[in-house]
């Protein structure tokens, strides 16, 4: 059977709160449920202005060699098969494990995604997604919707942190599988998150090409 040679590339969504709210809320995420903030920075002080209670983190940083070696001396394997969708692979990742807090209009898209999926294992969604046209359509209205030119040439990758069970987890679409970071709790997530952020920006102190964004359960939403 042949092979595709050439892998599905999508344009990269850019870090963009604006972008992502109306990018999840048209894929069925409730308004008045959730809403994505930037994090400005990570001291303590700064950390308290996010909105509170904080669902999940996703973290934009910059490719390098280092964190390419780092990636591949923990494992090889892909199980995100579309080029630059990254970004909504992390959102997905941070709705998914949140659905029993937040809710989605029914049969929306993320509604039947995560029903479709959920006894699936991360390759068999890979590719799920990839054959997705409606996802695909949706993320290429979000990626032209930005303050910056789309293109995508870019050397930057989004990953998600999550807390599961009581432990931090970085889901990432490039790993094999989920890295736990210890023990967590939603009242902490985005402090935890923060400590393993920092130690990945002081791997690449000659850049400053790095996003925080914070997924946060919006009052009105709030229980």
């Amino acid at each position: 059977m042949a092979q595709r040679t050439t892998p599905k590339r999508w344009l990269p969504l850019e870090a963009n709160p604006d972008v992502m709210n109306q990018f999840l809320w048209g894929l069925g995420l409730l308004e008045g449920e959730a809403k994505c903030n930037d994090v400005y920075g990570l001291d303590v002080e700064t950390l308290q202005m996010v909105p509170t209670p904080v669902l999940a983190v996703l973290f934009l940083y910059p490719l390098t060699t280092q964190s390419e070696a780092d990636r591949v001396k923990e494992d090889s394997v892909h199980k995100q098969t579309v080029g630059n969708a990254c970004g909504t692979v992390g959102l997905l990742h941070a709705i998914g494990n949140v659905t029993s807090e937040i809710k989605l209009r029914e049969d929306s898209f993320l509604d039947r995604y995560y029903k479709a999926t959920a006894n699936m294992d991360p390759m068999e969604r890979a590719l799920f997604l990839e054959k997705d046209t409606e996802m695909e359509a949706a993320h290429s209205v979000a990626a032209t919707a930005g303050d910056t030119e789309a293109s995508d040439n870019v050397n930057t990758h989004f990953i998600c942190f999550s807390c599961v069970d009581g432990e931090l987890y970085e889901l990432d679409g490039r790993r094999e599988r989920p890295i736990s970071h210890g023990p967590s709790s939603p009242n902490t997530l985005l402090q935890d998150a923060a400590k393993i952020i920092k130690s990945m920006i002081q791997k690449n102190p000659n850049s400053m090409n790095f996003n925080v964004i914070a997924i946060s359960k919006t009052t009105e939403g709030a229980q």
